[in-house]
């Protein structure tokens, strides 16, 4: 990371720039080809990495490939000259082991945009510890582009990734009744974050989050209230709330109770206020980025501004 504290923003995806798909983590080999023809039909060249084709036999057939050839696929398509982005096909489980053998001296030596969620929360916390550029919490092409995301997902993306979004310009959240002012004020720093599981499960390894001047973002899916308060203790009883300047809450899905939906996320809003409140900073819950839709981009290890009451003020991302 820069002495500033920030992640150095990186170059502005071109048109004409090839996008490589990789798999990082879970299977969906019959997904790869087509997400090339998605992105090929927006006439965005593309190169499909050999492990997104792939997946290990039983009982780890939740794997895209053999771990080398997952972290080989990853050094090739930052290392390639001709490639633009690096994106992610899906999340699922996996990521977190292929930590120790990635050269994230490599990766800073060719930083472009690179693009998931998810599981794929294991690579952006490693990123921005021992490689120091800005990455994107957006959208994967098999997760949420073949399964038919709302349009701001993708106009999100571009206009991040293009370096149409500028210093100073809004991410602004497409209208939604959730999104939730729980604790007034604003606030600047480094964004930091993704998957609360993930966020979680990396504690204590070399490659855990750091929150000191950060404004922590989370999201999840498949967890029930019960499940965040554990992970929120987890986080907290880690130290991972001290330094904090904000917290952003992105989509909490699938909980796994019968409530509807705004009853089952006014209990994440009411744990995320108990934990927070004492702290003197802002907290915005109900942001659509994650696990749902739409699923807009977020430029993680970038500075930002959040004002609690009206959303979130980008600073630089990408050169261009």
């Amino acid at each position: 990371m820069p002495a500033s504290g920030y992640a150095r923003p990186v170059p502005a995806f071109r048109a004409g720039s090839l996008v490589a798909i990789v798999a990082p983590a879970s299977a969906a080999p019959d997904a790869a080809d087509e997400a090339a023809l998605w992105l090929q039909a927006r006439n965005v060249p593309v190169r499909v990495m050999p492990a997104s084709r792939m997946r290990l036999p039983a009982p780890l057939d939740y794997l895209a490939g053999p771990d080398a050839a997952r972290v080989q696929d990853l050094h090739d398509a930052f290392a390639a000259p001709d490639v633009g982005a690096v994106w992610c096909l899906q999340g699922g489980f996996g990521s977190w082991r292929l930590l120790d053998a990635v050269d994230f001296g490599l990766l800073s030596r060719h930083a472009k945009p690179f693009i998931g969620y998810s599981d794929i929360t294991a690579l952006h916390l490693a990123i921005q510890r021992h490689a120091g550029f800005v990455t994107f919490h957006g959208p994967m092409l098999g997760q949420d582009f073949l399964a038919g995301r709302e349009p701001p997902t993708e106009s999100a993306l571009w206009r991040m990734i293009g370096g149409a979004a500028r210093p100073g310009d809004p991410v602004a959240p497409a209208p939604s009744p959730m999104l939730t002012t729980l604790l007034p004020g604003r606030a600047s720093g480094r964004l930091a974050g993704g998957n609360l599981a993930m966020i979680a499960a990396l504690i204590g390894s070399p490659h855990e989050i750091d929150t000191r001047d950060a404004i922590l973002f989370i999201e999840d899916v498949n967890e029930s209230p019960p499940r965040i308060d554990r992970l929120l203790s987890q986080l907290r009883a880690a130290g991972k709330f001290e330094g904090l300047r904000g917290v952003l809450a992105g989509n909490f899905t699938r909980q796994g109770t019968n409530a509807p939906d705004e009853i089952a996320q006014l209990a994440v809003h009411m744990l995320l206020q108990a934990y927070f409140q004492g702290l003197g900073i802002p907290v915005l819950a109900g942001w659509p980025s994650g696990h749902g839709d739409p699923n807009l981009t977020l430029p993680l290890g970038a500075r930002v501004t959040l004002d609690a009451e009206r959303g979130l003020i980008l600073e630089q991302a990408v050169t261009v």
